[in-house]
């Protein structure tokens, strides 16, 4: 039996995904699943939103939490980071040129052969990058928005329960004693301040200078040199972690409405089967980079997740007895900016050469399905 929530007064809407996202995070917790504090949200929210909740993550406060999760990053990333990426670059770049070269070759099969994918749309939503950007993008060049943001999102929260899945199972969690997790443990308030004043400047500057991802990536590296050079001593208590992992949790999951998963139920085939693929090809591109590199299968896998950053940023640090998250995030951060840099280029090209196909099938470069 579904619930209207949209009948019911916001207050109410955050209440109920308030309430849900801490019981759903506790259930995980206690299975000892990493990033619960990210995924449990995440499914309240999924859940509130496909039984109508009108409620929406402020684009402040996402953007806010994004900066937090640069910060956090930064925290980990120690001078070997930049040795990291020097000795393994050439491995990095074969990696994400592979990735690209293989979301290209689905979105073509995509096009060509599933008709329920409307001209380009299926070209953008394979594309692994920012989601934001590749939905923005893909409506400016007549795709449909709707799939391409439904395939980008749901690719996101199967590649993190994925990768939360087989880093939970690899490492064994369940046979290691759990740590509780100090909540309101003492912190230093003078360096909490600094280090928001750091994550929200970084996060204006980006935001205003309309960066890739520059709420995220600009308050990182603020913070990596600051950090490194001996001015910041980074300070994130776990409740401030938990509101941050809830807000990106919520704003991912909020974006599934009934209408959207409605919409696309007769694509869910096709979208399912490119996922799969295309986790299947980081997947063995991570066991290539494993042996070619020498870093442990898990670090590799998570450094090949085809998620968002933020996400796989969650998942790799909580484990890092296990995982080297320095360059789990160079690998990632690599990736990004590749993508910007040179995925929408390419998603244009292959476009332009399978539009004829589309068309010849009947499916117009920006035809939508009727759906109202």
């Amino acid at each position: 039996m579904s619930i209207d929530l949209a009948r019911w007064p916001r207050a109410a809407q955050w209440a109920m995904l308030g309430a849900g996202s801490i019981a759903c995070a506790a259930a995980l917790l206690a299975l000892q699943m990493p990033a619960a504090l990210l995924l449990g949200p995440m499914l309240a929210a999924i859940a509130c939103g496909t039984n109508g909740a009108s409620v929406r993550t402020p684009e402040a406060t996402y953007i806010a939490a994004q900066a937090i999760v640069g910060v956090m990053i930064a925290n980990t990333i120690t001078p070997a980071i930049v040795q990291t990426f020097y000795a393994h670059w050439p491995w990095f770049v074969v990696s994400v040129l592979a990735t690209l070269a293989g979301s290209s070759g689905l979105g073509i099969v995509l096009s060509r052969y599933a008709r329920s994918l409307p001209g380009t749309t299926a070209i953008w939503g394979v594309t692994p990058g920012a989601a934001t950007a590749m939905v923005l993008l893909a409506e400016s060049f007549g795709a449909d928005a709707r799939l391409v943001a439904f395939m980008q999102y749901l690719r996101v929260i199967l590649v993190a329960f994925g990768a939360a899945a087989v880093a939970h199972f690899w490492l064994h969690l369940g046979n290691v004693p759990r740590v509780p997790i100090a909540w309101f443990a003492w912190f230093d308030p003078v360096a909490l301040a600094a280090t928001l004043a750091v994550a929200l400047v970084g996060a204006v500057l980006g935001v205003r200078l309309r960066l890739p991802a520059g709420a995220l990536l600009l308050p990182a590296f603020a913070a990596i040199a600051l950090h490194l050079g001996g001015y910041l001593r980074i300070e994130l208590p776990p409740w401030l972690l938990a509101a941050t992992y809830a807000a990106v949790g919520w704003t991912i999951g909020l974006r599934f409405t009934r209408e959207s998963l409605r919409y696309a139920l007769r694509a869910l085939g096709p979208i399912l089967l490119s996922i799969i693929a295309l986790l299947a090809l980081c997947g063995a591109l991570s066991w290539l980079l494993a042996y070619w590199t020498g870093e442990n299968a898990l670090t590799a896998y998570l450094a090949m997740s085809p998620g968002g950053m933020d996400t796989v940023a969650i998942i790799a640090a909580s484990s890092p007895q296990a995982i080297d998250l320095p360059f789990v995030m160079s690998l990632q951060a690599a990736r990004l900016l590749l993508v910007i840099a040179f995925g929408p280029a390419l998603a244009r090209f292959v476009a332009t050469r399978t539009q004829p196909a589309a068309q010849a099938a009947g499916q117009g470069t920006g035809a939508r399905p009727g759906v109202d």
